[in-house]
C-alpha cells in the first residue's frame, strides 16, 4: 500500500510539496525544492493551460478571495466562531443542494470520511467497510481506518472500476457499510453507468448494509449519470464532498446525512480535533466555488471529451511507440494519460514545453502503480482555461511535447 497523507496531484496536476530529508544542493536547498520552484515558475509563466494549478502566489489568491467574497456573504458580519456564521450558512446551503436534512463542515475530507465510517460502524454493529482497494482510505490515509477507529476493510473487486451489483451480492463475508468513491480517482476518474450505480446500491441494501459516497468529486458526475445532484446523492445514506478540488476552494469538506448521523458526527469531529476556532476564509472560498465553478462543470466535462480525443489523435500521429488515454471518452473533466517513459523524462519535457512555448499541456508525471515497468501516467484536468483550446490546438501542443520527449529520452539513454 502506498502511504501518502495526500494524493499526488490533488488540485489540477499539483504534486506534494514535501521535500524534507532529500539530498542538499550546494546552496543548502534541496534539489527537489529547486526543481519545484523551476516547475512552478514555468507553469506561472505559461500563457495557456488546460486548467489552473495551485502555483499562484498567496498574494494573488488572497486578493482574489477579497474581491469575490462580497458576492457571497455580507462581509460586515462577524466571522464564524466554532462553526457558526458563514460556516453554518455553508452547511445549510450544501445540505439543501444535495437534498439532505443536515450537514457538518470539516477541515479535511479525510477526517469527514473517517468520522462517517466510524459512526456507521457503531450504528450497524459491524466494523467492516467494503470499498475498492484504490479508494482514498486504502491508498492515501496511512491505515487510519484501522489505526484510529478499529475498522476493517474488504474489497468486493480489484478490477480498476467500482464493484458490480453481482460482486456485492456474491461477496463471501458480511459488511456494515459499502463505500463508493465517485468517481474512482486512482483508476482514472471512472464512474459506473446510472443503472449500474442504482443496482449496486440496491444490492448493498439487500445485504442490510448502509451506503456512503466518497463524493469528493461528486459535483462533476451529473453529466455521466444524466441526473441532478440531489438524485445522485439521494442514493446514499451519507455523502462527503470536497470544496478545494473541482470547486477551487482553499480547503474544507462537508458531510451530509440524517439529523441523527450528523449530530454524532459533530461530536466525533470535536474529538478528532476538527472543531476549529475560525474557518471563514475557507468557507467563503467554498461559497464562491459553488456560485462560479459548479455551474461551469458540465461544460468542462463536455470539452474534456474533445481534448481527450485530440490527445489520442496527436499521439497516434507521433513518433511515440505507445500511449493510452483513459478512460476514452472521459467520464468527468479529468482523465489519465499513460506513456512508456520514466517520470523524469516526461516531467522535464513538460517543464521545457512550458518554459519554451509558454504552453502547459501536462503537469506532474508519476510511475504507474498498475502498469508495466517503465510506464508513467499523468492526470489531465480541463477547466475554464481549457475551454478555448480547439482540437487542433491540442494536437499542436502534443507535437511540441513529443519532440521534447524524444530529445530527453535521447539524452537519458546516451548519458
Amino acid at each position: 500500500m502506498r502511504e501518502t497523507s495526500e494524493r499526488p496531484g490533488d488540485g489540477p496536476g499539483e504534486a506534494s510539496g514535501d521535500v524534507s530529508g532529500e539530498a542538499s544542493a550546494p546552496d543548502g536547498t534541496t534539489r527537489e525544492a529547486d526543481e519545484q520552484r523551476r516547475t512552478r515558475a514555468a507553469w506561472r509563466g505559461s500563457l495557456r493551460s488546460l486548467a489552473r494549478g495551485r502555483e499562484a502566489p498567496m498574494s494573488e489568491r488572497l486578493a482574489a478571495l477579497a474581491a469575490d467574497a462580497a458576492s457571497v456573504c455580507d462581509l460586515d458580519e462577524a466571522p464564524d466562531t466554532y462553526g457558526d456564521g458563514v460556516v453554518a450558512g455553508l452547511e445549510r446551503r450544501v445540505a439543501a443542494l444535495l437534498g439532505f436534512p443536515a450537514a457538518a463542515y470539516f477541515p479535511t475530507g479525510t477526517m469527514a470520511q473517517q468520522v462517517a465510517l466510524r459512526c456507521w460502524a457503531g450504528r450497524t454493529g459491524n466494523p467492516t467497510v467494503a470499498l475498492h482497494p484504490l479508494a482514498h482510505p486504502e491508498v492515501h490515509e496511512r491505515g487510519a481506518l484501522s489505526a484510529l477507529s478499529g475498522l476493517r476493510t474488504v474489497h468486493p473487486t480489484s478490477e480498476p472500476r467500482l464493484p458490480t451489483a453481482g460482486e456485492i451480492q456474491d461477496f463471501a463475508e458480511p459488511f456494515g457499510t459499502l463505500m463508493l468513491e465517485l468517481p474512482l480517482r486512482d483508476a482514472g476518474f471512472v464512474l459506473p453507468t446510472w443503472d449500474e450505480l442504482v443496482a449496486v446500491v440496491r444490492a448493498a441494501r439487500e445485504r442490510d448494509a448502509v451506503v456512503h459516497f466518497d463524493g469528493a468529486r461528486l459535483w462533476e458526475c451529473t453529466e455521466r449519470f444524466g441526473r441532478p445532484l440531489p438524485e445522485i446523492a439521494g442514493l446514499a445514506d451519507s455523502v462527503y464532498v470536497s470544496f478545494y478540488k473541482s470547486l477551487g476552494g482553499h480547503s474544507g469538506a462537508l458531510l451530509v446525512g440524517s439529523e441523527e448521523l450528523i449530530g454524532e458526527a459533530v461530536t466525533w469531529r470535536h474529538r478528532y480535533g476538527g472543531q476549529l476556532f475560525q474557518q471563514y476564509p475557507a468557507a467563503l472560498s467554498a461559497l464562491v466555488g459553488l456560485d462560479r465553478e459548479l455551474p461551469r462543470l458540465p461544460s468542462y466535462v463536455t470539452h474534456a471529451r474533445v481534448v481527450a480525443e485530440a490527445l489520442a489523435k496527436g499521439f497516434a500521429a507521433s513518433a511515440l511507440p505507445w500511449f493510452r488515454v483513459h478512460p476514452q471518452p472521459p467520464h468527468t473533466h479529468q482523465f489519465q494519460v499513460w506513456l512508456p517513459y520514466s517520470p523524469e523524462v516526461l516531467n522535464e519535457a513538460s517543464v521545457r514545453q512550458a518554459e519554451e512555448t509558454k504552453v502547459t499541456l501536462f503537469r506532474r508525471w508519476r510511475p504507474s502503480a498498475s502498469g508495466p515497468p517503465g510506464v508513467s501516467l499523468t492526470e489531465v484536468t480541463v477547466a475554464d482555461e481549457g475551454l478555448d483550446w480547439t482540437a487542433e490546438d491540442v494536437r499542436e501542443a502534443v507535437g511540441e511535447f513529443v519532440r521534447r520527449v524524444v530529445e530527453e529520452e535521447g539524452r537519458a539513454t546516451s548519458g
